[in-house]
């Protein structure tokens, strides 16, 4: 009878992890696809935008076209030293040159790439922290369908592969932990930062050393950490001092530098708006989430003797201290900060979902996915009349208001499903605005720009070169066969 009965356990717990296994992969799988379809689609569908992408794809096809190694290491812009970034981003793009051929597409494809693989990341630092699958799962879906992620992964810039290596940093030192063979990876992540935005890198090297002093100060003790992380680092030592010996001079960030050796009045001169203006403007492209992730950040005040709780206040903080308050004034400027707020509305909807069904849900939210709705069908109307020959506009902000309303409707009859209601509404809404000609908004406001070989040679000698040529910058913004995008310059 025991032999029976420790068959019949074994049996049962084999069920068991063998059904965590499949929940984990559909989990995974779903994120993965779902992501592939938001970040991936339709990348050659618009020209290079600005100078941002046009000069990332013109140091990357220098790269790939070069005979000399060594611009690998130390890239060119027009031919003379790039010294804006470090070049890993660069190569990446370069390396997809190889692969396919130069283009819109494979300019965009290592950002976005990156900007989908962040979206597993972010469901696996929620499985480290809360240990639960659904909040896990909430922040992801969170994560996804903030249209500022979806946005900017999808451009040829830094952000999406900043935002990918930000979050393998933070699961490594979570999983380090447990484990310390996971500090090599928090170093490697700490040397992908550092070789895509060095400054970057540092604030959030600080951030994970703050949050381990307040919730695992053992780690920190550890030879084996401290070992793991420089052995990791190794790469981006290595490619600053080869830096350094080349050029005589190193590029961690300039921001920092300047918040350093300026006065703070000095600083704040070169701009007219306070640093307050810049988070208002990066906080109302998190709308319709903005609502769930201030009442996450009350849920996290309320629970500072949580781990979970100690990594988003350390993070959201410190960031905002060590990057916002160093000037970087961009309307982006927050970015890495949409992980941590994703984590905070997961864990506040998984809590609204446990809650009783005596306990009423916020009316604030009430109104405010209502006037949303509103506010997306009257612009989905105006545009309508001002455009009719445009149907995507209307269609995508008739998608949103149908998902604010519905949801809204939802909240008020204290039905949980307003969840799920609002995840496959958001996705299906940014979806169809990523297969329209509409995913870059800024090309309606397109000014003349100057072009970028003006930024890096002297006025004299780009007369000279250039003369008898079109704008570089105007080549990247027109819309051209992959034949003609590759040609040079």
């Amino acid at each position: 009878m025991s032999i029976h009965h420790v068959s019949m356990w074994r049996r049962s717990s084999n069920r068991l992890r063998q059904s965590e296994i499949w929940l984990e992969f559909l989990c995974l799988t779903g994120l993965l696809l779902a992501a592939v379809a938001l970040f991936l689609v339709n990348l050659s569908s618009l020209p290079l935008l600005d100078s941002h992408e046009a000069t990332l794809a013109q140091v990357a096809k220098e790269i790939y076209r070069s005979s000399d190694l060594s611009t690998w290491i130390f890239p060119t812009l027009w031919h003379e030293p790039y010294l804006g970034q470090p070049p890993l981003v660069h190569n990446l793009v370069a390396i997809a040159y190889g692969i396919s051929g130069v283009g819109e597409m494979t300019t965009r494809f290592p950002g976005a790439l990156l900007g989908a693989l962040s979206v597993l990341l972010l469901y696996q630092i929620g499985r480290e922290i809360f240990v639960a699958r659904l909040p896990a799962l909430f922040s992801a879906l969170v994560y996804l369908t903030c249209v500022p992620v979806v946005r900017y992964s999808r451009l040829a810039t830094l952000d999406g592969p900043l935002l990918c290596f930000e979050l393998l940093t933070i699961w490594a030192v979570l999983r380090s932990r447990r484990d310390l063979k996971w500090s090599l990876i928090t170093g490697i992540g700490f040397s992908l930062m550092s070789l895509t935005n060095g400054l970057f890198g540092i604030q959030v090297l600080a951030i994970v050393l703050l949050f381990l002093f307040w919730d695992t100060p053992r780690l920190l003790s550890s030879v084996y950490f401290w070992g793991g992380l420089l052995l990791g680092a190794v790469p981006s030592l290595v490619w600053y001092s080869a830096q350094f010996f080349h050029y005589r001079q190193l590029n961690v960030g300039g921001g920092f530098l300047n918040l350093l050796l300026t006065e703070p009045q000095q600083h704040f001169a070169v701009v007219e708006s306070s640093p307050g203006y810049y988070l208002l403007q990066s906080l109302q492209y998190l709308l319709p989430w903005l609502m769930v992730m201030f009442a996450g950040i009350q849920l996290i005040q309320h629970n500072l003797h949580w781990g979970w709780a100690k990594l988003l206040a350390v993070w959201l903080g410190g960031y905002l201290v060590l990057g916002f308050l160093m000037l970087n004034q961009n309307d982006w400027l927050i970015l890495p900060l949409y992980p941590a707020l994703a984590l905070a509305a997961g864990k506040q909807l998984d809590r609204i979902r446990n809650l009783p069904s005596f306990v009423i849900y916020p009316r604030s939210w009430i109104y405010g996915f209502a006037l949303m709705a509103a506010l997306a069908a009257l612009a989905g109307l105006n545009w309508g009349i001002r455009n009719y020959i445009d149907f995507y506009l209307p269609f995508i902000c008739g998608s949103f208001s149908i998902t604010f309303g519905a949801t809204a409707i939802a909240i008020a009859q204290q039905d949980k499903q307003f969840i799920s209601l609002l995840f496959w509404g958001l996705f299906v809404s940014i979806f169809l605005l990523v297969i329209s000609p509409h995913w870059i908004w800024e090309r309606g406001e397109l000014q003349p720009i100057t072009p970028i070989a003006e930024l890096v040679q002297p006025a004299n000698s780009f007369s000279k070169s250039f003369s008898n040529s079109s704008s570089p910058q105007s080549q990247f913004l027109s819309r051209q066969s992959p034949n003609d995008f590759s040609a040079d310059f």
